[in-house]
This record gives structure tokens, sequence and C-alpha cells, in this order.
């Protein structure tokens, strides 16, 4: 009964986003879910977090496992990882995409700093299944970490393309350097302050502006009011605005690779996930979340659009 209690609760806070309720139907961007296939007896729940990508992987997985036979239920859009992570623990969903650093330094709690991806993995996906029965599938190359970026022109001007070069900066000409960082950033260990004290950043207060995630990078793009700020990887943004992040020369970031996470029940009952799931993983590069993210922040498409498209030109569905 608490279950089922909290699984109500949470899936409460799920956000009307176009994944979760608008748009196409379960499979209908794909031309209908698949009638038969090795997922042919299982019912799923795919959940993810409230952002372009997240919204997108949702629609992703759950349209890939329709195509397989699943029958799908989706709770895309929930809002922060904690309450995905909650549903997800809980039972109240099957699975959802998760960053490995996040399930390192977030959910797992670990100090231990880990700059190698594999290395990460391998901990990271021993330590959860033991301690809470959730699976990390081998994840996807697409590494999604932090990075600081600044318009391209700019920095050729600038003569910055490492965050070495940008600590120095920092130091010779604080106006140049300003910097524009989300709450989240400002507040974690590998985030500004780790950042700035592995490099040696010095800027005074008022070269420092705390913005949403969203306006950071329209900022860089017009270097108002910073010329460098916090981006995100995969963000397809990035290459929209003529971005360029800087190389992070002392590899301060912890990767962010992708996995989908699976309660261990779930892959229990339908081990054919891990299969079914193998070559949407493989295929989810850096570049290529890019490039399929920028199609929604864009070019306005639907996440449901972009999965299908993509499924469909990869023959995954």
């Amino acid at each position: 009964m608490r279950k089922s209690m909290l699984a109500a609760g949470l899936l409460s806070v799920v956000l009307t986003s176009g994944c979760a309720l608008g748009g196409n139907g379960p499979g209908q961007a794909a031309g209908g879910a698949a009638k038969d296939g090795p997922l042919k007896d299982a019912a799923l729940n795919v959940a993810s977090k409230n952002f372009t990508e997240q919204l997108l992987l949702c629609e992703v997985a759950a349209q890939r496992l329709e195509s397989q036979g699943a029958s799908v239920e989706r709770t895309c859009g929930m809002s922060g990882s904690s309450a995905v992570r909650a549903a997800l623990t809980s039972g109240a969903v099957d699975m959802y995409w998760e960053y490995t650093g996040s399930g390192w330094l977030t959910h797992l709690q670990q100090k231990e700093t880990i700059t190698d991806p594999e290395v990460m993995y391998q901990k990271l996906s021993s330590l959860d299944k033991e301690k809470n029965g959730v699976i990390w599938l081998p994840p996807a190359p697409a590494n999604n970490t932090y990075g600081v970026a600044v318009k391209t022109e700019t920095a050729k001007k600038l003569g910055v393309a490492t965050l070495s070069d940008y600590a120095k900066l920092s130091r010779s000409d604080p106006a140049s350097a300003a910097f524009c960082g989300a709450s989240e950033f400002f507040g974690r260990d590998d985030g500004w302050s780790g950042l700035k004290n592995m490099y040696g950043i010095t800027l005074p207060q008022n070269k420092v502006a705390e913005l949403a995630e969203g306006p950071i990078y329209n900022a860089i793009g017009s270097g108002n009011p910073c010329n460098f700020g916090e981006v995100f990887a995969t963000d397809g943004r990035i290459a929209s605005l003529d971005l360029t992040v800087l190389e992070d020369d002392k590899k301060f970031f912890p990767p962010y690779n992708l996995s989908l996470n699976v309660t261990q029940a779930a892959l229990e009952k339908s081990p054919e996930i891990a299969e079914v799931m193998e070559p949407v993983s493989k295929l989810l590069t850096t570049a290529e979340l890019q490039k399929l993210n920028a199609e929604i922040d864009v070019d306005g498409k639907t996440p449901e659009e972009v999965a299908s498209g993509w499924l469909t030109s990869n023959n995954l569905n």
C-alpha cells in the first residue's frame, strides 16, 4: 500500500509536456506499435526529467520499446533529478536515462573524484545495483558534461582555447573574462567553486552573473553580460550560436555519459530490454545529441517527431 501511495504521489508531479501527454501517442509517429516482438508481453513505464534532451530520450526509448512489442506508459517530464530517481527506486516507473556523473555524485553521494568514464561506470553500476537494485545499462558515447563556452569569434580574439587560458585571462583582463552560470552550477562541488580552485580562476564578484540555464546561451552569444558561461556539452545551441567549448585541459569535469537506468525487477521480468536498447545507446554520441536537441530547441520540432525520425533513419522502429 505504501508503495502504491508513493507511486501515485510521484506520478502526480509529471508535467504536461508534449512528450508526456501531447503530440503523437505511443508508436503513432513510427506508424503504430508492433503487435509482435521480443517484448510483446511487457508493460513498461518510461520516465524522464523535464528538459529537452530528457524529453527526447524518453520518447526514443518509448518508441523503440513499442516497436519491439511492449506496451509503454510515458512519464516524461518529471521535475528534477530527485523526483525521477525516487520514482525509479520506488518502482513507480521502470526506467529513465541518467548521467553517470549525476549517479555517482548526486544519487550515491560519492566523494571520490573519477575522470575515467569506464572506471566511473564500473564503480557506479556495481554499487547502485548492490544498494538500490538499479541497473545501469552500458553507457552511450554521449557525454553531457559541464563545459565553459564562449563565442568562437571572441575566443579567437582573446586567444583562449583551454580553461587554463581562461584562468590566465581572468587575472589579466577580468572584464573580458566575465562569467555567467546557473544557480546549481554555483552550488555544486563539481561546478564553479571546484573549477576556480583547480585552475586558479580569479574574478571579482561583479564579473560573475547568475542566470537561468536557458538564457546563458544567448548571453554568451551576444557577449552581454558575459563572454563566458556554463553550458552542457550536448546542447544544440552550441552549434547554432557558433559557440566554442573550452578544452578542459586539467580534466576537472567528471564524465556524464548517458545510461538507461532500469529497475532490477523490470529487467528480470523482461531481460530483452537490454538487447533491444543496446543499438540505440551505441548511436547516441555527443555530436548526435547536439544535432537532435537542436531540431527541438532551434527548429521547433516536437520530441516525438525527432525521436521517430531518428529511429526510422537508423532502422530501429
